[in-house]
């Protein structure tokens, strides 16, 4: 349907795309359900949920918005769908599911590009504890989910340090012959060697399994339990090791600075707005213990505006204090990231909330998970205590958010000042706020006043920098990185690393002239960015002015950070391509800092690209994925199983043929291929 949709809105006088849309809402029925808003390009706009679609759309087309971004959003539809369900659970569901696979420009996101992690204990006779990230099945056991990385690798040190349970690899495990250090040092208790028997492994790992699922006082009995048994028998070397792990198990219990009164899983969330930006701070109590918490930090509440709900006049945010609107905000910014962070995941028997949520949104939570769920935004005694730490904590995250980007926001401004870009950029930032803002003195033949005029962008996040590096280890694996800074930040998702092939091995020069010309090779003027910085001094930035000059484009955006006497930080220099003298700024410079930045992580990113090259290359790994049949997953199987590529290249093909997944004909293939 795209084309002809696409090319119908964008012709279709505004007048009547507007009088077409009027109908469309004045035909819709008085049920719940989802609308979608759609612009002239076909992209998707906003997504929302209504107990009532009728009333609900109607508040958009009949109401004058002004100039603020809601307005801006009317005066760009020219499309719209809508979807009825049964309920308004359902209605919810269906929103945010479409939420966070189309991200809609003017709905508020959470973007988080990490999963949970998890403690795993691996289905083994001798099962092992280990870090785990990604999905969860029923093979083998998970606990979880943790806030962050370090939460779990402390509670497994802990395991280690109490139940002597394994860590190692499977492939380790099966080729010990003694014991190894953790064993010596009291972290293990030797099953690869026989020193403990199955069945008392077992019951290791059936009280680290109760510990984990906050029963640390059943634990506890039960060892003295074990204690006593062992000194009734005069096993006092026994009993006196049980009598260590009490000790190591209530010195962490007492060390717990937040100490659980019966509640085993808990999320509490706190949210907080201040200075245009918001924070959802998540803390975890699992088990009985809080794990610490992590801070989420939405996109478009800027863009957030409240709408009127059905038939409720007094809701409108001109009607509301400041106080009033600050409120609304955050029980949306606090529905929305429930909505997005729990639809389709596990979610705990109890949340801690500090704003009351609409009932259908934890109605349809419930369904959904398939258990009720409790929540309390008015707690006391030791669920307060949650409640006001995490409060504590989402302040302090977005304080320093707001820190954190005025203080990019003035190394921005310093470099443009620096380099004498105003008035590219501010020419540029007046051309996008006038463009982003034009239809909405048109936005509506039903409205009685003009919209106001909104104030201009930021010119100063329109600067868009890329920067090169290379990287090698004396010739090998040459690899090339552009990084990208733009809206006062690094845009990793824009990076780029260049496979360098066919120059002499070590010469940057030649490797920078490729990785610019595959980058800039084609590329119109409205397309490069303000400033293209190089690592290096005037060689490189030779080769680079060269490159552009054969591909006509304008040499003044290129800029070389050359290192400055002894290499030290803080001296560099920027050479510039065409002919300007070279410029030192000073060591605490807000400019200088910037450009640090920005070169150090071209350097990460090369750095990083290239041991991975050099590291496929040395051990073989693209031998075996060139291996027709061999995919990421059995690339896996075969690698954990014979320890690595030399391991894989040195097993008959019988051994080969055991590896789940792998038949007598691929392990015959795969046989040939490694020899």
């Amino acid at each position: 349907m795209s084309d002809r949709v696409e090319t119908t809105a964008a012709t279709e006088p505004r007048e009547a795309v507007w009088a077409r849309l009027l109908a469309e809402v004045a035909s819709l029925p008085n049920l719940p359900g989802v609308y979608r808003y759609f612009d002239a390009q076909n992209d998707l706009l906003y997504v929302g949920k209504a107990r009532d679609l009728k009333r609900r759309v109607s508040s958009y087309f009949h109401k004058n918005h002004g100039g603020t971004r809601i307005g801006h959003m009317v005066s760009k539809i020219t499309r719209m769908e809508t979807t009825v369900v049964r309920s308004e659970a359902e209605a919810l569901l269906l929103e945010n599911n479409l939420i966070k696979t189309l991200n809609p420009r003017f709905n508020i996101l959470f973007r988080d590009d990490k999963s949970y992690p998890y403690l795993k204990i691996v289905t083994h006779d001798f099962p092992r504890i280990a870090y785990y990230r990604g999905a969860v099945d029923r093979k083998h056991r998970y606990f979880g989910p943790y806030p962050n990385a370090w939460a779990v690798k402390e509670t497994i040190q802990l395991l280690q340090k109490v139940f002597l349970l394994r860590t190692c690899e499977d492939a380790v495990y099966n080729h010990r012959t003694r014991p190894c250090l953790l064993y010596q040092i009291k972290r293990c208790s030797g099953p690869c060697v026989d020193l403990i028997s199955q069945e008392d492994y077992r019951a290791s790992v059936n009280q680290a399994e109760r510990f984990l699922l906050g029963e640390p006082e059943a634990v506890i009995a039960s060892l003295q339990d074990q204690m006593m048994a062992y000194a009734e028998r005069l096993e006092y070397e026994k009993a006196a090791e049980v009598r260590n792990q009490i000790s190591a198990l209530s010195a962490v219990l007492h060390q717990q600075a937040v100490e659980s009164v019966g509640d085993k899983d808990v999320d509490v969330l706190a949210v907080k707005v201040h200075g245009g930006r918001a924070c959802v701070n998540l803390a975890m109590v699992r088990g009985g213990r809080h794990l610490g918490d992590r801070a989420y930090f939405p996109v478009h509440v800027q863009d957030h505006f409240l709408v009127p709900d059905e038939g409720d006049e007094s809701s409108h945010a001109t009607q509301l204090s400041a106080d009033a609107l600050a409120l609304q905000t955050e029980i949306g910014v606090l529905e929305a990231f429930l909505a997005q962070h729990y639809i389709g995941n596990s979610v705990p028997s109890l949340l801690i909330l500090n704003h009351p949520v609409d009932p259908a949104l934890m109605e349809a939570l419930s369904e959904q998970c398939g258990h009720r769920i409790g929540v309390v935004h008015q707690p006391r005694e030791q669920r307060r205590t949650w409640l006001d730490m995490a409060i504590k904590g989402a302040e302090l995250s977005l304080a320093r958010l707001l820190s954190e980007e005025g203080s990019q926001q003035a190394r921005t401004r310093a470099l443009v000042e620096a380099l004498n870009l105003d008035v590219t950029l501010e020419e540029r930032g007046a051309a996008v706020a006038s463009a982003d803002w034009e239809g909405a003195a048109t936005e509506a033949p039903a409205s009685p006043r003009e919209p106001e005029v909104a104030a201009p962008a930021d010119p100063y996040a329109a600067l868009r920098i890329e920067c090169f590096d290379i990287s090698h280890t004396a010739g090998e694996a040459t690899q090339a990185s552009c990084v990208v800074y733009e809206q006062h930040k690094m845009q990793s998702g824009q990076y780029r690393r260049y496979n360098i092939t066919d120059i002499t091995p070590g010469d940057d020069y030649a490797a920078m002239k490729q990785a610019l010309e595959r980058r800039y090779g084609g590329a119109k003027p409205a397309q490069l960015p303000d400033l293209v910085l190089v690592d290096g001094g005037k060689g490189q930035v030779a080769m680079a002015r060269d490159v552009f000059q054969s591909l006509g484009l304008p040499i003044s955006i290129i800029v070389g950070v050359e290192k400055g006497e002894g290499r030290k930080v803080g001296l560099e220099e920027l050479v510039f391509a065409d002919g300007r003298p070279k410029l030192q700024l000073a060591p605490n410079s807000a400019a200088l800092m910037l450009v640090a930045q920005i070169r150090d992580e071209a350097h990460r990113f090369a750095i990083t690209g290239m041991r991975a090259k050099r590291a496929s290359v040395r051990t073989g790994g693209s031998r075996l994925e060139d291996i027709p049949g061999i995919g990421p997953k059995r690339r896996a199987k075969l690698l954990q199983r014979f320890g690595g590529v030399r391991g894989v290249a040195a097993a008959t093909v019988e051994e080969l043929a055991t590896v789940d997944g792998i038949s007598i004909e691929l392990a015959e293939e795969i046989y040939r291929a490694l020899r």
